[in-house]
């Protein structure tokens, strides 16, 4: 038997479940928690509650773990951040699903409790777990050894039920019925956490929240929420309208704004790159003046055996921030080293320092001499 995968050694006993792709990312203006789940067979994925501003960085993942997106699932009417399910929806052509009790417009699936929602061989219950909102919606993953619970459930909380027809009883039974109800060893994975906690389970939610758990009652709770005593969130009145909309843009904006100036890929950490037959067109077209080439390897780099792209200006990276003056604000930069690791720590070296339009060279001289593009002082 060969060695086992990071999923098996994660998921020793699921069997033919071990296919699960699972990220938690995370949105420190609203603390919201986004889901990432893939089917690894099929290559299919959903995303629960994406953030609008960090489509980018999603569809970034994405590409970059050869998922395709099927569906955004919110898991209720969001008040503290906009859902990124409309732009995922345009960039993706995946579905928008949330509860049909929610009354937002715009979904492609509007779900009841006991629906599925299937990615791949793997799928999610679908709970209704109404109180924090109407909406409200947990998901359990089809093994039952995980559930997204939203706002519903918090790790040692629980979402307030002071608005968006929220009910402190309702959310009581909901939690206690369809949530602390799950197999023990289930992990809890909340909508937000504002203590950097990441995931949680239901005996520890039981035994040790200090609202739902232990021999609290539907009186206590209700006692507890009713006297929280919090304002509203800051974005309500922006964020809850266009949630209703399913994030979708007031007007004709449709996506967020993009790079003009030439193809560019924004990997995961946040990088924008440029490809290397894509910037060796530009360099041998008739536009070859407007882009700058910035070579941020050391002297002896620039002329060893990779060479250097024709026209590059050689700028080391430990003197780039004392030299960036040098470089033209108002026309497009590649930065280009070795391997790519170098030259995107310049990309954003330069943009805080106020340059525009950066981008790094896709795999650095290492992809560019592999693909057989031409260099001045290179050898075989």
């Amino acid at each position: 038997m060969g060695p086992r995968s990071p999923v098996e050694m994660i998921f020793p006993s699921f069997g033919a479940f071990a296919m699960l792709v699972l990220r938690q990312l995370f949105d420190p203006t609203s603390s919201t928690y986004t889901y990432l789940l893939g089917d690894s067979q099929s290559g299919e994925a959903v995303i629960i509650d994406p953030v609008f501003e960090n489509v980018r960085r999603d569809t970034a993942l994405l590409r970059e773990l050869d998922l395709r997106l099927v569906a955004t699932l919110d898991t209720h009417v969001h008040a503290d951040h906009v859902t990124g399910a409309w732009l995922l929806k345009q960039a993706c052509g995946s579905q928008i699903m949330l509860a049909e009790a929610s009354g937002a417009a715009n979904a492609d699936r509007l779900l009841k409790h006991g629906d599925r929602v299937s990615f791949g061989k793997r799928h999610l219950e679908v709970r209704a777990t109404p109180g924090h909102t109407r909406g409200c919606l947990t998901y359990v993953l089809d093994d039952y050894s995980m559930a997204f619970t939203g706002d519903s459930l918090l790790i040692r909380g629980c979402g307030r039920t002071d608005f968006q027809q929220g009910s402190a009883s309702l959310l009581y039974r909901s939690v206690q019925e369809q949530i602390l109800s799950l197999q023990p060893e289930c992990l809890l994975y909340p909508g937000h956490d504002y203590r950097g906690l990441t995931v949680t389970s239901v005996a520890e939610e039981r035994r040790f929240n200090p609202r739902l758990g232990g021999g609290v009652n539907t009186t206590d709770f209700e006692g507890y929420m009713n006297n929280l005593g919090l304002p509203h969130p800051k974005l309500m009145d922006i964020a809850v309208p266009a949630n209703l909309r399913c994030g979708r843009p007031e007007g004709s904006a449709t996506a967020l704004l993009e790079p003009t100036w030439a193809p560019l890929t924004c990997t995961f950490s946040g990088v924008w790159e440029i490809q290397p037959t894509t910037l060796a067109e530009r360099i041998g077209s008739t536009r070859s003046d407007d882009i700058q080439v910035i070579d941020v390897r050391e002297t002896r780099e620039f002329t060893d055996a990779l060479g250097h792209i024709r026209g590059a200006l050689l700028m080391p990276l430990s003197q780039l921030a004392a030299r960036a003056e040098e470089i033209a604000r108002d026309r497009p930069v590649v930065t280009v080293c070795r391997s790519g690791a170098r030259s995107a720590q310049a990309t954003v070296l330069l943009q805080k320092a106020g340059f525009k339009d950066v981008a790094n060279l896709a795999g650095g001289m290492l992809r560019w001499r592999a693909e057989s593009l031409p260099v001045d002082n290179g050898s075989d």
